[in-house]
This record gives C-alpha cells, sequence and structure tokens, in this order.
C-alpha cells in the first residue's frame, strides 16, 4: 500500500502533503516506538562520541556535517525529544529539541536519502547503534506522507504486480533467458538447457532480475546456466521461476510491511513447486532480507529441508532457518570437494580485487567464500586495504534506491571511498577487474570505475566462474561470454 500517491517535485516549494500530515507523522513515529524496540533504544543511548562520523562514505565523499550519521540520526531524535520525551517537552532546546515543521521533514528527506542502509557506521558504534534502522523508520514514516521516490516505488509495484522489479511478465522473462541459452551456445558450443517452473524439481534458484535484464549482470546469468548445466549429470535438479522472477526486495526500502509482502512470494513458490530448498543467486540487499528478516517474517519454512547439496553431500547448516543458500556457498563447496574443471589461465587477462557487498558482509557474514572462488578461477588476486573490506567495507555509493541516473554527482560522490581504494590496487598492482556479488554493485560501480578509476572493469563471481569452466563438449573457447578474447586469443 502507498498512501497518498501522487506526481511530486522534491526541487518544488509545495510537496502536495495531505493537510494532516504533522499528524501522520507523530502517530507513525509513536507506534513505530512502540513497535521496534530497537529503534526506541537508538533514539535514547546516542552519546554522540562521534566514532561514526567518518565511517560514512556520503560524509567522506561530500563532506557534510549532517551526512555523519550521528547528525543525521540527530534530525530525527530532535523532534523525538520534542514529542516523546519529559525533558524535551519541558526544556526545549536546550535539551536538544525542535518541533516538526515542513522545514524539518524536508530536511529529513535531503538526508535520509543520503543513507544507503549500508550499515558501516554500526560497524563502530560502541553502543551497536544501527543507522540503517534509523534511515528504514524515516523511510517508512516518508512513505506514510507519498514521499517515496519513483526508482523505488515503481520497482516495489511492479514486483507486486509481475514478480519482479522490472515489470518483465514471465513468457518475457523466459525468453531472456532462452536468448542466453543461445548466446552461451555461439561461444561454447554447448547448448544447457535450464527448466521453468518444474514441480518436484529439488531446488528453486532465485536471483535479481538485474542480472536477467541489465548489463553487466547478464553474464552473471550466463553464468549460472553454465554451472547448472554442468552439474546436471551430477544429480543437480534445479528450476527458475518465471512468477517468483526476483531475489531483490526494494520493500527493504519502503516498509516492513512491503518488504515482507515481496519477500513471501519465494517460499510461496517454493511450497508451489514442491521444492526441497532454494538457493539463491548474487544479490545485495536481497540478502540482508533473507538472512535477517524471512525466517520471522514469512516462516517457519518447515515445508522444505534443510538444505544439503545433492553434489557433494555437504549441508548448510547456516540455512537451517530459511532454507536459502548463497551461490558463492555452493560454489564454493563444489570447488572445496574438486566437483568443477577449471582453466585458470582463461583469466590470466585479469587482475582482481574484491568489493565486499555491503549486505552479504555485514548483513550475513560472507567474507572467504566469494575470495575461495576468484581464487580458484583465476590466476592474479588482490584485496585491497583492510579497512576498507570484509566487515569495515565501504559501499558503492548507489544502494537503497538511490542508483537513478539524476542522482549520478551524488553516486560519485558517495562512492569515492570505495574508488579510492581500487585506485590504490590498480596504481600498486594493476587491478584491471572489480569483482562483486551484488546486482546494484555491477548496475553502478561501472560508471563509479569510468570516473574515478579509468581501466578498471566490473563483473560477477560467476561470470568469471564460467569463462574458467571447462564445459564438458565444448569447442575451443576463444572468447569469454561478453565475446571479448581470452587470454592468449588476442591478435
Amino acid at each position: 500500500h502507498l498512501p497518498h500517491a501522487r506526481p511530486w517535485n522534491p526541487l518544488e516549494e509545495d510537496w502536495k502533503l495531505p493537510d494532516n500530515w504533522k499528524e501522520i507523522v507523530h502517530n507513525a513515529f509513536r507506534e513505530r516506538l512502540d513497535k521496534f524496540r530497537s529503534f526506541k533504544v537508538f533514539m535514547d543511548i546516542c552519546v554522540r562520541c562521534g566514532a561514526c562520523a567518518d565511517k560514512c562514505h556520503f560524509f567522506i565523499g561530500t563532506g557534510d556535517p549532517k551526512n555523519m550519521p550521528v547528525l543525521r540520526a540527530e534530525l530525527l531524535r530532535s523532534v523525538y525529544r520534542n514529542d516523546f520525551t519529559a525533558a524535551g517537552k519541558i526544556l526545549g532546546t536546550v535539551a536538544g529539541a525542535r518541533e516538526l515543521t515542513l522545514d524539518v521533514l524536508k530536511e529529513w528527506w535531503y538526508y535520509f536519502f543520503q543513507c544507503t542502509e549500508c550499515r558501516r557506521c554500526s560497524v563502530f558504534c560502541p553502543y551497536g547503534i544501527d543507522t540503517a534502522e534509523i534511515t528504514i523508520m524515516a523511510r517508512e514514516i516518508f512513505n506514510l506522507l507519498g514521499l517515496n521516490i519513483d526508482w523505488i516505488a515503481t520497482p516495489v509495484a511492479n514486483c507486486y504486480r509481475t514478480g519482479n522489479h522490472l515489470g518483465i511478465q514471465p513468457h518475457a522473462f523466459k525468453e531472456m533467458i532462452e536468448f542466453f541459452v543461445d548466446d552461451i551456445e555461439e561461444k561454447t558450443g554447448v547448448k544447457v538447457d535450464p527448466t521453468f517452473n518444474k514441480k518436484g524439481a529439488d531446488i528453486l534458484f532465485v536471483t535479481p532480475s538485474g542480472d536477467v535484464f541489465a548489463d553487466p549482470g547478464t553474464y552473471t546469468a550466463m553464468g549460472y546456466l553454465m554451472l547448472f548445466h554442468y552439474l546436471k549429470d551430477q544429480g543437480l535438479n534445479v528450476t527458475w521461476s518465471t512468477y517468483a522472477s526476483e531475489g531483490g526486495n526494494f520493500g527493504f526500502f519502503t516498509s516492513h510491511e512491503m518488504m515482507k509482502r515481496l519477500n513471501s512470494k519465494m517460499y510461496a513458490e517454493a511450497k508451489r513447486l514442491g521444492v526441497k530448498w532454494i538457493l539463491g543467486g548474487e544479490c545485495g540487499h536481497m540478502w540482508r532480507v533473507i538472512n535477517q528478516y524471512m525466517d520471522t517474517m514469512n516462516g517457519p519454512a518447515d515445508f522444505l529441508e534443510e538444505p544439503v547439496s545433492p553434489i557433494t553431500g555437504t549441508k548448510f547448516t547456516n540455512a537451517k532457518s530459511t532454507k536459502m543458500v548463497h551461490i558463492s556457498e555452493f560454489t564454493a563447496d563444489l570447488l572445496y570437494h574438486n566437483k568443477l574443471k577449471f582453466d585458470k589461465s582463461r583469466n590470466d587477462n585479469l587482475i582482481v580485487t574484491y568489493h565486499d557487498s555491503c549486505n552479504p558482509a555485514r548483513g550475513m557474514g560472507l567474507f572467504d567464500e566469494p575470495r575461495y572462488v576468484i581464487n580458484s578461477v583465476c590466476n592474479h588476486f588482490h584485496d585491497m586495504p583492510r579497512n576498507t573490506i570484509r566487515e569495515q567495507t565501504f559501499c558503492c555509493g548507489s544502494g537503497s534506491g538511490l542508483n537513478a541516473g539524476e542522482d549520478m554527482e551524488l553516486r560519485l560522490c558517495g562512492g569515492l571511498p570505495r574508488a579510492n581504494a581500487v585506485k590504490h590496487v590498480h596504481e600498486k598492482f594493476g587491478v584491471n577487474m572489480l569483482a562483486t556479488i551484488c546486482a546494484i554493485d555491477r548496475a553502478v560501480l561501472p560508471p563509479l570505475m569510468d570516473y574515478w578509476v579509468p581501466g578498471v572493469g566490473v563483473t560477477g563471481l560467476t561470470e568469471m566462474v564460467a569463462n574458467a569452466l571447462i564445459m564438458p563438449g565444448e569447442m575451443e573457447r576463444t572468447t569469454n561470454l561478453r565475446g571479448e578474447p581470452l587470454s592468449g586469443m588476442e591478435e
């Protein structure tokens, strides 16, 4: 439900707010304080020590003090004190309280849409305050006023209607995959044969629709197809869904209720098809929702089984409750058990570094598996500086719905810290490829690299796997999935 939907422009003076907008904000604020204990605690416990101040990529990139996580949250806390604390009501501005006005609301909107909910600041907060949770609450309140942005609201509506953010109908989704099948055959000589909506399959595969419809993610989708075909003779029985055709969840940037609704389609489709468990593709916010929300929002998924690899017999105990496994975990396990054959030299023209996507990194602790996969399929890998990777990774600067073209200047500022770390390894080791496991990263990092670090490309993990994978019955491989000459095949 997107209430008070209307055309509006943040650059205009009149935001066309409902007449009772202050009442809506106050009631929504109170409801969330009562419902979410973390929100209430985070409103009260900040001591403004400043440990988070220089940890935000938007503060580093813009130099705007209100992009310090502590000051961004303070924009909300000041109204909280005024409306919901005795000290604020009695002492007013002396206690750091202020009344909610139209200018205050506009200030909220301006700065809470300069937070990508990456949660880097929370790693450094001595009290564990998660500014992303505060941003989520602010955006929920905006949504109740109809102050969402088209780049979020339209994908949410599309996903609710057709099953994916892009609004692609099932037949078009299937046709796009079939186009990849033809492209793979042209480059490898192997005809892969994916199945769709197959009842009785062991595994349902769900990936972000960006992998199917946006370069360079499309090459990652081709990688999935090749990997699954390779494993078919070893016992992999996996199916794609043309209905639950979106792993990402822009409801996460809208409201808890919409996040829950959009997420529920994966379990519903898994139940309809009668699969044993779910395998998920390379996405960022998809995995934050899955790992930290899905089981309690839409579970328990007691109709599914604890995931077990049909190839290696490995039990993915970390997915015992959600019944969903990340593709990089699945692939790393295959590599550990020597179930895949590679020609690493095909990737010898690549000097690779790895960008820890915020949500798989900080939201589920997925640090080592992607690096294990990269080192298994290429010979040249260099990590960026330690304080820019793993749990301290810098955001791409365009997550949480900020990757619209009109936000490009802001995106380039927010992406500066990540680009700076890439530039370091580019100059020191000659790095020319940035690998990542997030669809938004694959969409937004190419222009970021073009601007800040020319000469560095962007790839998905499974694309690199597929380029090195020796497919049974393949012809001589002379190009990668992008049609570029493999190492040693240049004219």
